[in-house]
């Protein structure tokens, strides 16, 4: 595999897209408030916020909008975050883990109310979630998690002894309303084309090759030398970010997807809920809307120029095996799609959201993790608040240099 760095393979949700929306490169100087680096569904959604709020601003992307680490989530949204509360203890609160809990429903009631002012084009439907394990040795550790949960009042309950699914549960934790699904791609322009009416300038095929950071303002070169100048420069670049910091924010792992044929029928009990199993590393199931099944995980470390040979069908094969394992009463199972693509972790779960501590004109917008849409959302809020004087206490949560 040749100059592997974001995907690998043909991506479901693009290739579903049944009208690819392009944007012109730059091809001439410009001026504006915002410079957003990076066409991603981050991108898109601070593009959003920002012109909601007046703000003038612009996205530039390097490639095509929404075909990099996009294009290969499973756009499985939920509030909870990669580890349950006890893995997390060593690096942050319980009350901080909470706290992202509650701020992560907040930001699904946000995606909610785009969709209820806007339009539903992206395919977007509120689930129910189940966090489960198949193993005995795991119970307590869910009956701790769920406990978390019910004694700060999220309405979850807790799955034991009735188990209504098809597969080994022998504990679970079930959020009432706790998800949602989309198609990323699809939702990233809507984001843009709802943004673009207020004024947002979008760019694709105009990579950033240099930035100069100077004392009220900042000068980015792109592609064929055009400027750009800004007030402030938003990094929404997800794991890159060399081109702007030196800092090593996340762990980069390679995740593994794999999407069915539309199948003839699968019960309803599978067709309101996304599913995640306890293991380490975690797999995730979500059904289409044309009652495809998509299963993802079994993530690998990432290393840089080393990423070769036969290990993403070996990764590919275990999953199918899984999902036939899961639904077992299926029997018309065959896979259409299979690819893969580079994401970032942090130790404590959580994005970066907030200015660089060297250059006062460079914010971050990093949203690493399971819920990185999710993150992004909150970023999109926060960042807005941050530049119109607003006093944000949740912003701390996403300090980019926490764990310094």
């Amino acid at each position: 595999m040749k100059n592997f760095e974001v995907v690998y393979g043909k991506p479901y949700f693009t290739q579903a897209a049944n009208r690819k929306k392009q944007y012109d490169y730059l091809n001439e100087d410009i001026e504006t408030d915002i410079i957003i680096v990076g066409g991603g569904v981050t991108g898109a959604i601070l593009g959003y916020y920002l012109t909601k709020a007046g703000v003038d601003c612009c996205i530039l992307e390097k490639a095509r909008i929404g075909y990099g680490s996009t294009s290969i989530t499973t756009a499985l949204l939920q509030y909870e975050l990669d580890d349950n509360l006890n893995n997390l203890k060593e690096y942050t609160t319980y009350e901080k883990v909470i706290k992202s809990y509650k701020l992560g429903l907040k930001a699904l009631d946000e995606i909610d109310e785009f969709i209820n002012n806007h339009g539903n084009y992206c395919e977007y439907q509120k689930k129910d979630t189940l966090l489960y394990t198949s193993k005995n040795i795991e119970v307590q550790e869910l009956k701790d998690e769920y406990k978390y949960r019910k004694d700060n009042d999220i309405d979850v309950s807790f799955i034991d002894n009735n188990n209504p699914y098809s597969f080994d549960l022998k504990a679970g934790v079930f959020s009432k309303n706790g998800g949602a699904v989309f198609n990323p791609y699809k939702f990233t322009h809507h984001l843009l084309e709802v943004a673009i009416t207020r004024g947002l300038k979008v760019f694709e095929n105009t990579e950033v090759q240099q930035i100069n950071y100077y004392e009220d303002y900042v000068k980015v070169v792109a592609s064929y030398g055009f400027k750009i100048r800004g007030k402030k420069i938003i990094c929404a670049t997800g794991y890159n970010t060399k081109l702007f910091t030196d800092k090593a924010f996340g762990t980069k792992t390679i995740a593994y997807n794999i999407v069915t044929k539309p199948l003839k029928k699968i019960d309803d009990i599978y067709k309101n809920i996304v599913i995640r199993d306890n293991c380490d590393p975690y797999n995730y199931v979500r059904i289409t809307p044309d009652n495809r099944i998509i299963i993802g995980g079994e993530d690998t470390p990432f290393l840089e120029g080393r990423f070769y040979g036969n290990i993403y069908e070996d990764k590919y094969n275990i999953l199918e095996q899984r999902l036939k394992n899961m639904f077992k009463d299926i029997h018309d199972i065959e896979i259409e799609y299979k690819y893969c693509g580079v994401f970032a972790s942090t130790n404590d779960n959580l994005g970066y959201i907030g200015r660089d501590k060297h250059r006062k004109s460079l914010y971050y917008c990093l949203g690493y993790g399971a819920n990185g849409i999710l993150f992004a959302v909150l970023g999109g809020k926060m960042l807005v608040n941050l530049f119109t004087g607003k006093k944000d206490e949740d912003l701390e949560l996403f300090n980019p240099y926490r764990n310094c």
